[in-house]
């Protein structure tokens, strides 16, 4: 009976033993007599008892990687602080097996030498602009030497980048510096703005005014002109009107009875504002007067024509 126990225990772990589940996302490296024998795919694998054994497993997810702070010499000989992060995927258990002893540790020393060796080449101002070159380099660097690993580099990720303190106060006042010369640039570039705004209105003002005052001018011309027309044609059509009318039946003697009120009228107002009146010799004979006046007046009827 106790035979019987004892064989049932060994089936039972001989069976236990035998079957080996592999989860998902997982490889498990499998030795025959201490020789590699395959690589057990997620589910249910079976094995031989005490001839095969799982030497190795290993997670197929991403995994992230510190890595840890070190110093770093820029190229102008400056010391920073530098601290990252790296991303890495196990894609071949037999190589990570029996490729590297440590992956995690050769890419972890890999991405800081890697890290130092690219930070060398920069100057202290570029380290803060050319991150994604350092991370570039870094993920090449250490994926052309990890193919032989079994391990595929996803990315690199620089978290920190820490000068000593006198830098930081040097590049503080530096900040400061360039924000008070932007400032001061803003400003002068503000006031030279407002000169040429202030002259350019002040050139629009003179030219609009001149313009106004020629405008002016020219309108002025064109009434006065418009005005010495109208008086011309005005006083040309009464004089057509007066020599037309002097053709007419009646027309010269109105003209002498006109002639003999402007003659006694104008010397009317001459008797009224001078002490001393000089007449002619014939004044006593009017008609004489308004003969030589009618005479006159015919001389020009021609020209009135």
């Amino acid at each position: 009976m106790i035979a019987l126990i004892v064989l049932l225990v060994l089936v039972v772990l001989a069976i236990l033993m035998a079957v080996k589940v592999v989860p998902q996302q997982s490889a498990y490296v499998v030795e025959r007599l201490g020789k590699f024998y395959a690589v057990l795919q997620p589910g249910i694998n079976f094995i031989i008892p005490f001839f095969d054994r799982v030497a190795y497993k290993y997670t197929l997810k991403e995994s992230a990687i510190d890595i840890p702070e070190q110093i770093c010499i820029t190229n102008d000989n400056v010391q920073v602080r530098m601290d990252g992060v790296i991303f890495i995927q196990v894609i071949d258990a037999k190589k990570a097996a029996y490729g590297i002893s440590n992956y995690t540790f050769a890419v972890t020393q890999l991405a800081q030498t890697t890290m130092r060796s690219e930070i060398g080449k920069l100057a202290l101002d570029k380290t803060f602009e050319e991150r994604m070159t350092i991370n570039r380099a870094v993920v090449e660097a250490i994926d052309e030497a990890a193919t032989g690993w079994g391990v595929k580099v996803l990315r690199y990720e620089i978290k920190n980048i820490t000068p000593p303190q006198s830098v930081l106060m040097a590049m503080e006042k530096q900040m400061q510096a360039e924000r008070e010369r932007r400032a001061v640039i803003l400003q002068s570039d503000g006031e030279k703005q407002a000169a040429i705004n202030v002259a350019e209105g002040q050139k629009q003002k003179v030219v609009l005014e001149s313009e106004g005052i020629r405008e002016r001018q020219i309108n002025e011309a064109q009434g006065e002109a418009s005005a010495i027309l109208s008086v011309a044609e005005a006083t040309a059509e009464s004089i057509r009107l007066v020599a037309a009318s002097i053709q007419n039946q009646g027309g010269m003697e109105a003209v002498q009875l006109r002639v003999a009120d402007n003659l006694v009228e104008q010397f009317g107002k001459l008797a009224k504002t001078n002490n001393t009146l000089i007449l002619p010799a014939n004044f006593a004979d009017m008609g004489s007067l308004i003969a030589a006046a009618m005479t006159v007046v015919k001389s020009d009827l021609p020209k009135s024509k």
